[in-house]
C-alpha cells in the first residue's frame, strides 16, 4: 500500500513538473544549437540536416501549462512529505 502511493505521489509530481522540464530542455538544446527560442515566433534552428525549430518552440509554450499543474506537483510533493514523516515515526518507534 506504501509502494502505490509513493508511486502516485512520484507520479503526480513528475506530471505536475513535466512543463517546467520541456521548457528548459527546449531552451537548452537552442542555446547549445547557437538558435534563437522565444514564445513569440518560430525560428529556424537546423539540427542533423532537419529544421526542429517549430518543435523547440512548441516546447518551449508548453511550459505555460505549467500555470495548471503546479497544483499536481504541490499535491505530489506534500503526500511525500507525510509518507517521509509516517515512515520517519514508524522507524522511532522501533
Amino acid at each position: 500500500m506504501k509502494r502505490i502511493a509513493l508511486y502516485l505521489c512520484l507520479a503526480a509530481l513528475l506530471i505536475g513538473l513535466a512543463p517546467i522540464i520541456s521548457a528548459l530542455s527546449s531552451g537548452m538544446i537552442a542555446a547549445a544549437l547557437n538558435c534563437d527560442l522565444d514564445e513569440g515566433s518560430i525560428h529556424a534552428c537546423i539540427a542533423l540536416g532537419a529544421d526542429i525549430g517549430p518543435t523547440l518552440y512548441t516546447m518551449f509554450v508548453l511550459g505555460w501549462l505549467v500555470l495548471l499543474t503546479l497544483p499536481i506537483a504541490a499535491l505530489g510533493l506534500l503526500g511525500l512529505g507525510i509518507l517521509g514523516l509516517i515512515s520517519l515515526i514508524q522507524k522511532l518507534r522501533r
